[in-house]
């Protein structure tokens, strides 16, 4: 890949991960119920999800399950019931006071953490459809793709993993101003409404013709 192209996609990159999502939803959760260092491992998870797809389209299953409809709706629905879960996992918590760093053995593990992260991104048609339609725009066809996906995967995680420990910091900084239990059941209630938000949007999301 020219250093030209690479810039460009380096740039798309950025904007790509600035948008709001169900990632950046699932960072900020994080950083707010378990502070930055623990939360941030979801961040992890969600670059495991999109390598997930990088490989998917990579290997042509992505532009199957593009092209298949009911390979999109299997996986679409997924999605949506997985983000519904969240949500309403995140709704229903209970309003108590923050443990993120105190090591209480009944919090969420970072396997968890990474798990949810990674299911995310990976059961995503979105994210499909966009490598489907985008990343060729900067593949030399003539050249190896291998290497160029490698750079193209590696270059997504790059920009996620700095904007998502923005979004999980900033989230985290709001740790100190939850004291009493009604700004914890509010504040759930808040990231369990967007994340059930997240699902009806992705409900709407339409196989390319």
């Amino acid at each position: 890949m020219d250093l030209s192209v690479w810039l460009t996609f380096f740039a798309a990159s950025w904007a790509i991960s600035l948008s709001p999502g169900a990632g950046a939803i699932a960072a900020m959760s994080s950083g707010l119920n378990h502070g930055f260092r623990r939360g941030y491992f979801t961040t992890f998870g969600l670059i495991l999800g999109i390598l997930t797809q990088v490989v998917l389209v990579g290997a042509g299953l992505g532009a199957l399950i593009a092209a298949s409809s009911m390979g999109f709706a299997i996986v679409k629905w997924l999605g949506v019931a997985y983000l519904v879960w969240l949500g309403i996992a995140q709704w229903r918590a209970p309003a108590k006071p923050m443990v993120a760093e105190s090591g209480d053995a009944s919090m969420v593990t970072r396997r968890q953490l990474v798990l949810r992260g990674w299911a995310i991104n990976a059961v995503n048609p979105k994210g499909t459809v966009f490598l489907l339609a985008v990343v060729p725009q900067f593949l030399d066809l003539h050249a190896a793709l291998a290497p160029q996906y490698l750079v193209i995967g590696a270059t997504l995680c790059f920009t996620d993993l700095v904007v998502m420990a923005g979004y999980t910091v900033l989230a985290a900084k709001v740790l100190a101003a939850l004291r009493s239990p009604s700004h914890i059941k509010t504040m759930n209630r808040v990231f369990g409404s967007l994340f059930i938000a997240a699902g009806a949007l992705l409900a709407t999301f339409k196989r390319a013709a």
